[in-house]
């Protein structure tokens, strides 16, 4: 090997709960490599406030969970898959516990479990509004203590490495040095979470460009289901962009959606009102903002005891109060906000991919579980699961002898610095505007036609960047944001039908039977 070589059995590229969990899973067996492309607690899952959907609770079941599940899922859901990850819940709620995570509790002690839209029952594991950055700190305390495991901070993945259709190692831009080096393995696993800051409104994280999808479908791996993202219906609405999200756990303990004239619009479209599932909450809000001309509508809670809302919610009620809005006497203005992939690399349970020795787990992959929407907190579990069934997998791969594969070192050529950094910048905005205008909650074919046309010329003219010019940290992100893009318009356009979160003006019908969409290179 190289002497600049980054060496290592297992290479994971993402420090969510996915990443981190598999790392200190597989780290008892093999000598790990966790490469993150910002600081190591820049993840999704640390922005995450809701919780972790388990069956906890006597008067819940696993059967209802399922059921729950499937019928969010909108009969794309594999049902054998929705039934291992369900059942696996409560195991990995007890990992977690034992890593230090400290779940909110009753006077009595048991789980102070939320109820979130689409559950039929309490089964909303949660740290007050802070289980994310609850798991994600027990997860990376105990990750820093393996000797097993390297962790690289500021890396970006540019590119993975397949020799005869097998994974054996990835370009990694160092983002302070500028330097690209080669990351060796014999398993490479993407966590590198979902395609947010591909819209213009989202949820998610700045990291949230989409890396592990894009790299994976270049490296020929199978992509599923990419046209259902799903937009969370509550994101803080300020005159300018902020990430922040105002949780489906106020509406789990009853707070109502209100238009600017302070009428309670969600009974005019489900019989669930504010606790349908998030697709139908997100359209209405649309519908209603639409129809009125308005920029947002009205979340309120002001109406509950004071002290239970500032105890339940301690960090929107602070981060509301920063903005000048204090919740327990105001209600908070919102708008619907690109929140999570439904689709992503197709992998089985265990994170296994089309490609030798790739391995795909968290919101990057696709496993079914989600169908054709997301049931809230089932995201959280189907990491952990994955990242349990990965680790097994990989622990009998290792066992096989995997020769260690050394390839070229990056090579530039007649690449320069750019010239125009406004260029990127630019095509970044450009490529948010038009997927959130054109691929957003309604979606028509002519919107569709335009979004391909213009994602196509974007595309040509970053892939000339690509090659003209030195890599850096933004123009990988905008590369693979095109590329993810252009994977949700096409995939969009292949399905003729409305079902679950992907809506079309064109195809208002459900067809009678339920297919993936399927992408390859």
């Amino acid at each position: 090997m190289d002497a600049t070589d980054v060496v290592s059995d297992v290479l994971v590229i993402g420090s969510g709960i996915a990443g981190l969990s598999f790392a200190l899973k597989i780290a008892d067996y093999a000598q790990v490599v966790l490469v993150t492309k910002k600081e190591k607690a820049e993840s999704n899952t640390n922005y995450a406030q809701g919780g972790i959907a388990a069956v906890m609770s006597s008067v819940d079941s696993f059967e209802n969970h399922v059921k729950d599940t499937l019928t969010c899922g909108d009969g794309l859901s594999r049902r054998a898959v929705v039934e291992k990850i369900v059942r696996e819940g409560p195991t990995r709620i007890q990992e977690l516990m034992k890593i230090g995570v400290d779940f909110s509790r009753t006077a009595t002690d048991e789980f102070d479990l939320g109820r979130e839209g689409g559950h039929s029952k309490r089964r909303i594991v949660h740290a007050k509004d802070l289980t994310g950055q609850e798991v994600e700190y027990a997860l990376l305390d105990t990750v820093a203590k393996h000797p097993s495991i390297k962790l690289f901070e500021n890396q970006i993945a540019i590119n993975l490495v397949v020799k005869n259709n097998r994974c054996v190692g990835c370009y990694v831009l160092d983002t302070e040095n500028s330097v690209i080096r080669n990351f060796v393995a014999k398993i490479m696993v993407l966590a590198t979470g979902g395609i947010g800051r591909v819209y213009f409104h989202t949820s998610n994280s700045d990291i949230a460009t989409g890396d592990g999808i894009a790299m994976a479908y270049r490296a020929g791996a199978t992509i599923m289901n990419m046209e259902f993202t799903q937009f969370h219906p509550t994101y803080l609405y300020r005159p300018y962009e902020t990430s922040f999200l105002i949780s489906e756990a106020l509406r789990g303990e009853e707070a109502v959606l209100r238009d600017k004239r302070g009428r309670r619009f969600m009974e005019d479209y489900h019989p669930m009102r504010e606790l349908a599932p998030r697709d139908i909450v997100a359209r209405a809000i649309d519908h209603e903002l639409k129809k009125s001309g308005n920029k947002y509508v009205f979340l309120d809670i002001s109406f509950k005891n004071p002290e239970f809302v500032r105890s339940r919610f301690p960090g929107i009620y602070e981060k509301c109060l920063s903005f000048g809005i204090n919740i327990t006497k105001d209600p908070i203005p919102v708008v619907p906000a690109a929140h999570y992939c439904c689709g992503g690399v197709r992998i089985t349970i265990a994170g296994k991919t089309d490609v030798k020795n790739l391995f795909a787990i968290g919101e990057t992959a696709c496993t079914g579980l989600h169908g054709a929407n997301r049931l809230a907190g089932n995201s959280l579990l189907e990491a952990l699961v994955c990242a349990h069934y990965a680790t097994e997998r990989c622990i009998k791969l290792l066992k096989k002898e995997i020769p260690l594969q050394q390839f070229v070192p990056w090579e530039p050529g007649r690449a320069v610095d750019i010239d125009e950094a406004v260029v990127i910048t630019q095509n970044r905005d450009e490529i948010r505007r038009l997927m959130w205008n054109y691929v957003g909650i309604v979606r028509s074919n002519k919107r569709l036609t335009r979004a391909k046309k213009r994602i196509t010329l974007l595309q040509e003219e970053i892939n000339q960047y690509y090659w003209d010019f030195i890599i850096t940290a933004d123009l990988v992100e905008l590369r693979n944001m095109a590329l993810v893009a252009e994977l949700v318009i096409d995939s969009a356009m292949m399905r003729k039908e409305s079902r679950g979160i992907h809506y079309s003006l064109d195809y208002p019908q459900k067809l009678p039977v339920a297919q993936d969409t399927l992408l390859k290179k």
